[in-house]
C-alpha cells in the first residue's frame, strides 16, 4: 500500500469514527430526556425591527445544564394556526365599555388562520359567549358590557384555570388575552403566596398556553384601592410573565384611555412566535423543571414560559 492509499484509509477511518460516535451521542441524549415543546416570542431589545433567529441561535438551560434544541419552527404559513380567547372580567368598571370597540377592531384585523373565542369571568368560571371561530364578525358580536357588579367574579384565576381545563387540545397556538383588575377577592390577602394564581399559572404552563393581560379597574372600593390594585397588577404580571406573555397597565388605579397601544404590541408579539422543541432531562420524580431560553443574537430577546413539566424516567 502506497503512502497516498494509507492516508486515504486513515481519513476514511476517522470519518467513520466521527459518524459513529456522533450517532451514539445523539442516541444517548435521546435516552436521557424527553422532547419538550414551548411557544417562544422573539422581541427586539431596542426599536421594533425583530431580528431573524435560527435554530442554532437558540439555547435552553435547565440550571447549569444546556439542553439539546431539536426544532425551531416559525409560527407562519402552515404553522400559523392560532386559537385566541378574549377573557373579560364581568366585575370590571363600566369604563371597559369604551375599550370594546378597540377589541372589535383587533378581532377584525386578525388573519384567517386565527380563531377567536370570547368568555367572561363570572362566579369563578369562564362563561363562554363564543367558542373559537374563524368568523371574526361573529366573535366581535359576542363582546358585551360587563355586568359591573362588585364580587361577581370571586377570583380571576379561578376563571382562567376553568377556561384552560375546558379548552380542547389543538395543534394550533393557544393564547389568552385577559382584561381584569387582577384582584383575587377570594384569597383576600396581598402577598406572593396566592395559591389560585399559582394554580392558574401551572395550568397554563402544562397546557402550553400563553397569557397576555391588560389591567382595567373593577367596580366599588376595590376599583380605587391602591393596595388591592397594586397586588392585582403584580398578579396579572406574574400570570403573563411566567407563561411567556406580556402584561399592560398605565397606573395603579386609572383606566386606560385606549387598549389600542396594548393590542398593537400584542399583535406584534403574535407575528414573531416560534415553536421550540428541546430535550428536557428526565428526573427521578415527575415534576416542574425551571428553564431559561435565550439567544446571543444582537438586539434579540426570547420570551417563553419559565418552566416545563417533565415525566419521571422509566424504571
Amino acid at each position: 500500500m502506497n503512502k497516498s492509499s494509507r492516508l486515504l484509509k486513515a481519513v476514511l477511518g476517522f470519518a467513520v469514527w466521527v459518524s459513529v460516535t456522533g450517532s451514539v451521542c445523539a442516541q444517548n441524549t435521546g435516552t436521557q430526556g424527553e422532547p419538550a415543546h414551548l411557544l417562544v416570542t422573539v422581541e427586539a431589545r431596542h426599536g421594533t425591527n425583530v431580528p431573524d433567529i435560527s435554530q442554532r441561535d437558540v439555547t435552553v438551560y435547565e440550571g447549569h445544564d444546556r439542553d439539546q434544541v431539536t426544532d425551531w419552527v416559525p409560527a407562519q404559513a402552515e404553522h400559523a394556526g392560532l386559537e385566541l380567547f378574549i377573557l373579560l372580567d364581568d366585575g370590571s368598571n363600566i369604563s371597559l365599555d369604551r375599550q370594546l370597540e378597540d377589541l372589535r377592531k383587533f378581532i377584525s384585523a386578525q388573519p384567517p388562520s386565527t380563531k377567536i373565542g370570547v368568555a367572561y369571568m363570572q362566579n369563578g368560571i369562564a362563561r363562554v359567549e363564543q367558542d373559537p371561530t374563524s368568523d371574526h364578525a361573529l366573535a366581535a358580536k359576542a363582546l358585551r358590557l360587563p355586568m359591573g357588579v362588585g364580587g361577581v367574579n370571586a377570583s380571576p384565576y379561578f376563571s382562567l384555570s376553568d377556561l384552560i381545563k375546558r379548552w380542547p387540545e389543538s395543534s394550533a397556538r393557544r393564547e389568552v388575552l385577559m382584561a381584569s383588575d387582577g384582584i383575587d377577592r377570594y384569597y383576600g390577602i396581598g402577598d406572593m403566596q396566592d395559591p389560585y394564581l399559582d394554580a392558574a399559572i401551572d395550568d397554563a404552563q402544562r397546557a402550553g398556553i400563553v397569557v397576555f393581560a391588560i389591567y382595567t379597574p373593577g367596580v366599588g372600593h376595590f376599583g380605587h384601592s391602591y393596595w388591592q390594585n397594586y397586588w392585582g397588577q403584580i398578579y396579572l404580571s406574574r400570570a403573563a410573565e411566567e407563561t411567556g406573555g406580556e402584561s399592560y397597565y398605565i397606573g395603579f388605579t386609572g383606566a386606560p384611555v385606549s387598549f389600542d397601544p396594548f393590542l398593537d404590541d400584542m399583535g406584534h408579539h403574535l407575528d414573531h412566535q416560534y415553536w421550540l422543541t428541546f430535550i428536557a432531562k428526565t428526573q427521578k420524580k415527575s415534576g416542574w423543571q425551571r428553564i431559561k431560553v435565550s439567544t446571543e443574537v444582537s438586539n434579540a430577546e426570547l420570551v417563553a414560559a419559565h418552566k416545563v413539566y417533565v415525566s419521571a424516567a422509566a424504571p
